[in-house]
């Protein structure tokens, strides 16, 4: 679908198959000298909007995330890391850990998800996190660090990354079904809601990738505070078999059912907007129309969401 959209995005891609200078960023971050979304989220972005695989943009991003994958020590792949890596070498196995299960999201969305390369990227990374499931720290994660709360340092909870990953491997949710059914209930419990931040290296940062249970927040009827981070959150626990232990996520996708008209278009009465995304995390998944001065062009994106998460659970849909 070679949309005005997926256009504007590969249009800002650079010949060595990078986007924004940068691998992770989900918007300008002034701090950190990144003026655009980066490499991860625009190329997770194209294949939302359908931009044909196996084409050029794909073939040189490929290049790069698989060897984000690999063993190569070239500091020039910490990217938008590198200073904090050179001046603080601890933190280089945090930069690595973060870039390579964002990497692994990326490629398994994009159909790699049987490439022995993945594979093994998604067992190392599947090991880590059922360590952590296993540990009391899934109980008790957190430490006093002065005046913060931070998470301990050996804890290594899943994250949007690593869910992402797994959602898109089917198999490697079969080898592990154990695992994965750990997994499910800890993401379908409720997130906790205290501010915390990583210790990385000789620095603190606030981490917006973790996910320490079901960040969902609903109000007194129902509707998600952030329907594009639910419905992106519900669609994950979708394909891991996982919504109906999550009563939060399942909760919100009732309640937006129950706006879908005889003809299964979401309408919501007084839309006078779009609805907002209020975590960056869903940069690449929400709005892939962006026509939203007209009430239809407004329910678009919301409509066929709630669709595809009907028919990854199965459901037939039965109209009139």
């Amino acid at each position: 679908m070679e949309s005005k959209t997926a256009l504007a995005v590969v249009k800002k891609q650079k010949d060595n198959g990078i986007w924004g200078g940068n691998l992770l960023g989900l918007g300008p971050v002034a701090a950190q000298g990144i003026r655009d979304a980066g490499t991860i989220p625009q190329y997770r972005r194209l294949l939302q909007l359908e931009w044909p695989g196996g084409s050029r943009p794909f073939k040189l991003a490929d290049r790069v995330l698989f060897r984000l994958l690999s063993r190569d020590e070239d500091p020039a792949l910490h990217f938008e890391f590198q200073k904090s890596v050179k001046s603080d070498p601890d933190a280089e196995a945090w930069a690595r850990g973060v870039i390579r299960e964002a990497a692994s999201a990326a490629l398994a969305e994009a159909g790699y998800a049987d490439d022995p390369r993945l594979r093994g990227a998604g067992h190392k990374i599947a090991n880590a996190i059922s360590q952590f499931l296993r540990s009391p720290l899934a109980e008790k994660p957190f430490i006093k660090a002065g005046k913060q709360i931070a998470l301990h340092p050996e804890a290594h909870p899943p994250s949007w990354y690593s869910v992402a990953m797994l959602a898109s491997m089917p198999n490697l949710q079969r080898e592990r079904a154990g695992f994965t059914e750990r997994l499910g209930h800890y993401l379908a419990q409720p997130a906790p809601r205290k501010s915390f931040v990583i210790q990385v290296g000789k620095r603190t940062v606030k981490p917006q990738h973790l996910l320490l249970g079901d960040p969902i927040e609903v109000d007194a009827k129902g509707l998600p505070k952030d329907p594009p981070l639910a419905l992106l959150y519900i669609e994950l626990l979708a394909r891991m078999g996982a919504l109906s232990w999550a009563p939060v996520a399942a909760k919100a996708l009732a309640r937006m059912l129950k706006d879908c008209d005889e003809l299964g278009v979401w309408r919501p009465k007084n839309l006078r907007s779009q609805p907002k995304a209020l975590n960056k995390i869903s940069y690449h998944y929400y709005p892939l129309h962006l026509d939203a001065k007209t009430t239809e062009g407004r329910e678009v994106d919301i409509t066929f969401r709630l669709a595809l998460i009907a028919k990854i659970l199965g459901w037939t849909v039965d109209y009139g």
